[in-house]
């Protein structure tokens, strides 16, 4: 069995790369050559793949955008999932977070259902809601630690003792991964520079997903620097918009494609 770690790892060095691509399509924003197809959105998402697939180390799907098409959405995710090469990660963005019976099922349905290698989940329900999608090695799961949005400060700035509730989760975090077989990582906006340089030190060796670089104009160079295990795994930079939608005309692969190079090539330039 590949663990996760191991899967991501050799992903980062197959492509020299540390660039985890968003797919989140939306209808609205979709170009017409992918419209007047029988499934825009698989069509979308397989252009998007076949384009890019040698300059990520994972893929990131939004549950949300997929269910908000109904059964043809979730279909079309089931089938894109299935169509990404095997050597690349697939991070099923789900946020969840529910008691442990649920939480089961929605651990099969990621893993099983859709056959995604980690998801993300909210740690407000304390490890039993998390136990389930670290049932195994070959999985993982990111916890929402610090968030990329404005208003994360609203609760992850609570103080819990003599520290901020996004430290009291990484240091939680820290013990759920050596207690379980599954990997634990945390989200970890690059929008808050410090708070991720803060949050490095206190889990040096839990793999950072790291939303917010692009469109929501988040630190890169922060995120290379503190975005690193001790061990040298990389961390997962995630940029949806900037790549998906960098045109909306017939020539949408080959701009995402451009896209996805030029980040991943800064990226690279930053580690040197």
């Amino acid at each position: 069995m590949t663990t996760f770690t191991e899967k991501l790892r050799e992903a980062q060095g197959r492509n020299r790369s540390w660039l985890c691509i968003g797919l989140d399509p939306v209808m609205e924003r979709l170009p017409k050559t992918v419209l007047a197809s029988d499934n825009p959105l698989l069509a979308f998402g397989r252009a998007i793949v076949e384009a890019t697939a040698d300059l990520v180390c994972a893929y990131k799907p939004n549950l949300g955008f997929w269910l908000a098409e109904g059964p043809v959405g979730l279909r079309a995710l089931q089938d894109l999932i299935a169509s990404i090469p095997n050597h690349v990660p697939v991070i099923l963005d789900g946020k969840f977070g529910d008691v442990g019976h649920t939480a089961a099922a929605y651990a099969r349905a990621a893993f099983e259902t859709l056959g995604v290698d980690a998801v993300t989940a909210n740690p407000y329900l304390g490890l039993d809601a998390l136990r389930p999608f670290l049932a195994e090695e070959e999985h993982a799961v990111f916890l929402l630690a610090r968030t990329s949005n404005p208003s994360a400060p609203d609760l992850q700035d609570r103080p819990v003792g003599s520290h901020p509730l996004y430290e009291e989760v990484a240091r939680l975090a820290v013990g759920w991964d050596a207690a379980q077989p599954g990997i634990c990582g945390l989200v970890v906006g690059a929008t808050y520079p410090e708070e991720l340089a803060r949050l490095r030190e206190l889990a040096p060796d839990l793999p950072f997903l790291i939303p917010g670089v692009g469109a929501q104009g988040g630190s890169l160079e922060a995120a290379v620097a503190h975005g690193p295990t001790a061990g040298g795994l990389g961390p997962l930079i995630n940029s949806s918009r900037g790549i998906l939608y960098a045109s909306q005309g017939a020539d949408f692969a080959e701009a995402a494609r451009a896209a996805a190079l030029i980040l991943r090539d800064q990226i690279n330039t930053e580690r040197q």
